[in-house]
């Protein structure tokens, strides 16, 4: 009872130092984001609380960020972020009182709310009734129309529409308790005096006395001033040559409580500046919901309506005048919206739009900015759903109203709720031009003169380039039913004189062509001990030190005496597809190349009668081969490595050096070389090709190609004992490029690994084979076949099992070798099986039988 008491307490102390861990541990990003998405509540008074800071969201982020918090962690309700599905918790609120946007009273509010449970209100999307698909766009053809009029202005987040706390103010504004007034005298008196407005409505002057100064306005203020400051002052009094004069100030305003209710995105009590007017808590509320009114914002104060507030004014209008000046206890309540219509197509400011009663059709089309220069000035059309009183029977419910414009002007028609006007478009078409498209130096439309000719359509048009077409002109004309026909004309010269010239008609299409548009292109190529090899366009004129310049000159070790050209032929029989003919080449061809410059040339040939050759005109489609010279040879060399006097990269001094005069150079083998284990590899492309590295390298080149620098390497197995005691040896091989040879130390050691029990490496053991070795390493696994076991010699060379007049002989390992078991594969272990199943079967048959005779 005890331990179970202990474990019980225990769990309880475990469980209670979590909650507090979880209680104080700052939650990871991931965490951060799922906290945001967990309850749908306080977002918009904590985005206001941010708006209200001043604080830029890089710096809020920055401070979150030097809190510990993920920086990313109140993006949804910073300025410009997306509020709508983030949800406040109890971190959020303590990330914002840490950071010091909300006060602890404020948070400690937040907090009360949270918990509380209440939800504030969530935005709902604007959709008036459709009237039928065919009259109607949807959101995709014409999405602003479905956006509601005003309401981004009051979703766009910032502290700029706030008013300050401090001044100036008209002189309309009404002092009160909590003001704070500078008064300065100047002249015969050089005095600055604070002024605090107290509860009870007064303010105290030095020397002057008590001033009541509670629901005056401060232009009421200074005459009251100019009428008690001079019992104090003698020289105060009014005009510009008064010896003492005054100004009186507001330096800081109190806040006042107000109440925005109705249909409003956060419904509550607001303390806000003094000089705030109804739009200023109406933005402090986040602006009305999608059900409120934009038109009618009323301001009720001690139970009567003073006054009614018409967003359009500032938002289409940009007047103010009839915004009320708001003071403590007011209450701002939004009504539910009005009647709306819709305005699309070629207007100014597609959306939906609130109508006052009595407004018409030309008042919606004024309050959305007016007709687009696009928009048809004839027409437009109104779809509309009937009223329920003016209904007739069943079916009637929706109509289209065309609606004309006397001399560009719209008629006043009075609108109904759920109206959809759409302004219609002009037509596309465009009259009274031509079109000049083609080999022109200006092409494009052109406006159609009375009588205009297609000689004067082209000179308008810069006249034709040089290499125009003459033979045709293009003219395609339309007719009435909407189809073309082809007309022709001709050009005399490049100048654009046509040679029977002809009117032209409205909508004609002129096509002028170039004599380039029907050349073939034409082109040589070049490949071989040339840099860049390919197809190159051909040019009147071009000879093959031309194109010789253009593929990048020749390479090191080209060919100078002569190239062979390909070339069609001059009469084809249909079985010649090319002749070639070489021609001269010299060493002016180099692109080093400077008079007195010795050339190299290939062996059995003289240098002498170079650098006179002439130049070689091209033809079209040619193929020039640039040739290399024979023999032509890079270095080559060899690595040794291991077990030599002088391990290092050896040159090649002659294609015929084998593998025992290399080793001579490099001064011998050590005494501790193991002959027998000599590694020699060579590159897998070498022993494909028999052919050395720099020739491989050579060739490629010639095809535009490069060898790389690293080429994968295959063992060859060799008696490098027989190489170098037998130069004519099979095992004294003739070297390549990159060929290698490693001479290991001598080894004492065998290796045996593979399908065996414990693979080891045991000391060699004089004249014995395979079979003890593998015996040694406790013999072949389950899965092992001995009967394949074989022998890696220390050379490389690879030794299995055989047979000799049907009795096996094992290869004898020798010192450096390794022994392999290999596994034996799934199908014959699976046939094993099975025949070992076979085999058991049958004995115990066989055990059956003899049990019964036997009994």
């Amino acid at each position: 009872m005890v331990r179970h008491s202990f474990v019980i307490g225990f769990l309880a102390v475990a469980l209670a130092s979590s909650a507090a861990a979880a209680q104080q541990r700052i939650p990871s990003p991931s965490e951060a984001q799922a906290l945001m998405q967990s309850r749908p509540d306080l977002a918009n008074q904590v985005r206001q609380q941010i708006t209200q800071s001043g604080m830029t969201p890089d710096q809020i982020r920055a401070r979150l960020r030097a809190e510990g918090y993920p920086e990313s962690f109140l993006d949804g309700l910073l300025p410009g972020g997306n509020a709508q599905g983030v949800n406040v918790t109890d971190d959020m609120i303590a990330a914002i009182g840490r950071l010091g946007i909300a006060s602890s009273d404020d948070a400690a509010m937040l907090r009360t709310m949270l918990r509380s449970g209440d939800s504030l209100s969530t935005t709902r999307r604007i959709e008036l009734p459709r009237v039928s698909d065919d009259s109607v766009r949807g959101p995709g053809a014409d999405s602003l129309a479905y956006r509601l009029f005003g309401l981004e202005t009051f979703r766009n987040a910032t502290s700029e529409f706030m008013p300050v706390l401090d001044g100036p103010v008209d002189e309309n504004y009404r002092l009160g308790p909590g003001d704070q007034l500078v008064l300065i005298l100047t002249g015969d008196a050089e005095l600055a005096h604070t002024l605090d407005v107290t509860r009870e409505g007064f303010v105290m002057i030095p020397q002057v006395g008590q001033l009541s100064v509670a629901n005056l306005t401060i232009g009421q203020l200074e005459n009251l001033l100019y009428a008690r400051l001079p019992r104090s002052y003698a020289g105060v009094r009014r005009g510009a040559d008064a010896p003492t004069k005054f100004s009186i100030s507001v330096s800081r305003l109190r806040a006042i409580q107000v109440f925005v209710t109705g249909e409003v995105e956060r419904p509550a009590s607001y303390r806000i500046s003094s000089a705030s007017t109804a739009m200023t808590a109406l933005y402090a509320a986040g602006g009305p919901t999608s059900n409120g009114s934009l038109r009618r914002v009323e301001v009720r104060r001690a139970g009567k309506v003073i006054g009614a507030l018409d967003t359009y004014d500032y938002l289409v209008r940009g007047d103010n005048a009839k915004d009320v000046r708001l003071e403590n206890g007011d209450i701002v309540f939004v009504t539910t919206h009005g009647p709306r219509v819709r305005v699309m197509g070629e207007i100014m400011r597609p959306a939906t739009y609130e109508l006052l009663p009595g407004e018409t059709l030309t008042d919606v089309i004024g309050v959305a900015g007016g007709l687009r220069p696009t928009a048809s000035g004839l027409r437009l059309r109104i779809a509309r759903i009937v009223p329920a009183a003016e209904r007739s029977g069943a079916g009637q419910v929706r109509q289209v109203v065309d609606v004309a414009a006397n001399a560009g002007a719209l008629p006043a028609i009075p609108m109904v709720a759920g109206d959809e006007v759409t302004v219609l478009p002009i037509a596309e078409r465009v009259r009274n031009r031509v079109v000049v498209r083609g080999h022109v130096w200006s092409p494009g439309a052109q406006g159609l003169r009375p009588g205009m000719t297609l000689g004067e359509a082209l000179r308008a048009a810069g006249g034709p380039k040089p290499d125009v077409y003459l033979g045709q002109v293009s003219v395609t004309r339309l007719r009435a039913d909407s189809t073309r026909m082809a007309l022709r004309a001709m050009l005399r010269d490049s100048t654009g004189a046509v040679v029977n010239d002809f009117a032209l008609q409205e909508d004609d299409e002129i096509t002028v062509f170039s004599l380039t548009e029907f050349r073939p292109p034409r082109f040589v190529a070049i490949g071989g001990s040339v840099r860049r090899g390919g197809q190159y366009r051909w040019r009147e004129g071009m000879t093959l030190r031309d194109l010789v310049l253009e593929a990048g000159g020749l390479r090191e070790g080209a060919y100078l005496r002569e190239a062979e050209v390909a070339r069609i032929p001059e009469a084809r029989n249909g079985r010649t597809t090319a002749q070639t003919i070489r021609v001269p080449l010299d060493s002016s061809y180099l692109a080093d190349y400077a008079p007195g410059r010795p050339y190299i040339a290939p062996r059995g040939e003289t240098a002498a009668g170079f650098r006179s050759a002439p130049e070689v005109p091209l033809l079209p489609y040619d193929n020039v081969l640039i040739m290399q010279q024979p023999d032509w040879l890079t270095p080559r060399s060899v690595v040794l490595s291991g077990e030599v006097r002088f391990p290092g990269r050896y040159t090649l001094v002659s294609k015929d050096e084998r593998l025992s005069d290399v080793i001579r150079r490099a001064g011998g083998l050590t005494a501790d070389a193991a002959v027998d284990a000599a590694y020699f590899a060579r590159a897998v492309a070498l022993t494909s090709f028999r052919a050395d590295t720099s020739k491989l390298r050579r060739d490629s080149l010639a095809l535009g190609s490069l060898v790389p620098d690293t080429v994968e390497r295959a063992r060859v197995g060799l008696d490098l004992a027989q190489a170098l005691r037998e130069r004519n040896s099979s095992d004294n091989l003739v070297l390549f490029d990159d060929d290698s040879l490693h001479v290991p130390v001598q080894r004492s050691t065998i290796e045996i690994r593979g399908a065996v029990n414990a693979p080891t490496s045991i000391t060699a053991q004089g004249g014995a084979r395979l079979s003890f070795y593998v015996r040694a390493a406790g013999g072949a696994s389950l899965v092992g076949d001995e009967r394949k076991a074989y022998v890696i010699q220390p050379n490389g060379q690879i030794q299995a099992r055989r047979r000799i007049l049907l009795v096996p002989v094992d290869p004898k390992p020798r010192p450096g070798a390794t022994v392999v078991v290999p596994a034996r594969s799934t199908e014959n272990r699976a046939s094993e099986r099975i025949a070992m199943v076979s085999v058991i079967a049958q004995t115990v048959a066989s055990l059956a039988t003899v049990y019964a005779i036997l009994r």
